[in-house]
C-alpha cells in the first residue's frame, strides 16, 4: 500500500516540477527579444531615437522611407529604431515608442543609412552621451548615407562627421552650432544640405523635403513624386531652397 502511495506522490511531485519548467521556459520565451524582419536587397534604415526625440523628425522622414515598400523595380528600404535602451522611449510630445534594436547589446544590422532625428537635448546633454556619439562614429565608417533633421546636425557634428562638410540645422540654432563647432560650415537660408554622403535638414515639417529629396537621389524623379502624391505633398525639389554641395 506504502509503495503505490509513494508511487503516486511521485507522479504527482514529478508533475509539478515539469508544469513549474514549463512555465519557466514560458516566461522566458515570453521575455525573448522580437526583432524585426529585415528583408534582403533593400537598405538598411537606422533611425537614433531616445527621450525627447520630436515627433516630426522622426516620423516625416519614417513615413517616406516605410512606403518605399509599396514602389515597384526600386531597392526599399527596411526601416526601424536603435536606442540605448530596451524600454520605451518617450518622445518630447509624449508618444511611447519600443526601440527595435539596443545598440549598447545587440547585434545590429549593417546601416546603409542613419537618420538622426532632433530631440530635447541635442544642444546640451545628449552631446556628452560617449556611447551614443560612438555608436553615430561606428556607423557613419560603413553607412551610405548619414542624414540629420534640426538639431540632430549637432550630434552628428560632435561625432565629427561633419568636419569639412557644408550643413544646416534649426534656423533659430545655426548661430548656436556656428558658435559650438567654430570650424564647421553651417549655411543659412536653406532648408536642407547635401554635401557628399551627409544630408542635414532645418527639421520640422521640411523634414517631409529632405526625406523627398535622398529618394529622389535614390531612385529619381517619378518615384518620389509617387511617394510625395501618397502622402499628399506636392513635391518639387526645385521650389525648395536647398544647397547640393557635390
Amino acid at each position: 500500500m506504502k509503495q503505490i502511495i509513494y508511487f503516486f506522490l511521485l507522479i504527482f511531485l514529478f508533475s509539478c516540477q515539469s508544469k513549474k519548467e514549463s512555465n519557466d521556459a514560458s516566461k522566458q520565451s515570453k521575455q525573448e527579444k522580437i526583432f524585426p524582419k529585415l528583408e534582403k536587397d533593400r537598405y538598411n534604415v537606422a533611425f537614433l531615437i531616445m527621450d525627447g526625440t520630436f515627433n516630426t523628425e522622426l516620423t516625416a522622414p519614417f513615413d517616406i522611407f516605410q512606403h518605399t515598400i509599396f514602389r515597384e523595380n526600386i531597392k526599399a528600404m527596411n526601416v526601424f529604431t536603435v536606442a540605448n535602451t530596451d524600454k520605451p522611449i518617450t518622445t518630447f510630445e509624449g508618444m511611447r515608442i519600443l526601440p527595435d534594436y539596443n545598440y549598447l547589446k545587440d547585434s545590429l544590422p549593417k546601416i546603409d543609412i542613419l537618420v538622426v532625428p532632433s530631440a530635447e537635448h541635442h544642444l546640451d546633454t545628449d552631446l556628452e552621451d560617449t556611447a551614443m556619439i560612438q555608436f553615430v562614429q561606428r556607423v557613419d565608417k560603413e553607412a551610405e548615407f548619414v542624414t540629420s533633421h534640426c538639431d540632430g546636425a549637432f550630434v552628428l557634428a560632435k561625432a565629427g562627421v561633419l568636419e569639412g562638410k557644408v550643413s544646416t540645422t534649426f534656423p533659430s540654432d545655426i548661430d548656436k552650432m556656428r558658435a559650438t563647432f567654430p570650424t564647421l560650415d553651417i549655411r543659412k537660408e536653406v532648408l536642407f544640405v547635401h554635401d557628399g554622403k551627409y544630408i542635414t535638414s532645418a527639421g520640422g515639417a521640411k523634414s517631409f523635403e529632405a526625406a523627398l529629396y535622398l529618394c529622389e537621389f535614390l531612385y529619381g524623379k517619378e518615384v518620389a513624386k509617387s511617394l510625395a502624391g501618397g502622402l499628399v505633398i506636392d513635391w518639387n525639389v526645385n521650389k525648395v531652397p536647398h544647397l547640393i554641395v557635390k
